[in-house]
């Protein structure tokens, strides 16, 4: 079985060049999910519903705002 820099190096140079546009988009994908940080802006939103509400019943609430 030969590896994957020989099985690239055999390709034409156009498909060469596809495959390292992919590489360097595959890269950039996985960077953007491993570097996105949590963001908590919503913490509380939802602060003046808890006398009327489970947590339960506003996971499912919210659910239904976003539109599922």
């Amino acid at each position: 079985m030969s590896s994957i820099e020989e099985k690239i190096k055999s390709l034409p140079r156009e498909a060469q060049d596809e495959v390292e546009d992919f590489v360097d988009f595959l890269a950039r994908k996985h960077t953007r999910k491993s570097a996105r940080r949590l963001r908590l802006d919503w913490r509380g939103a939802l602060k003046d519903m808890r006398d009327q509400y489970t947590s339960v019943e506003l996971q499912h609430k919210a659910l239904d705002w976003w539109g599922d």
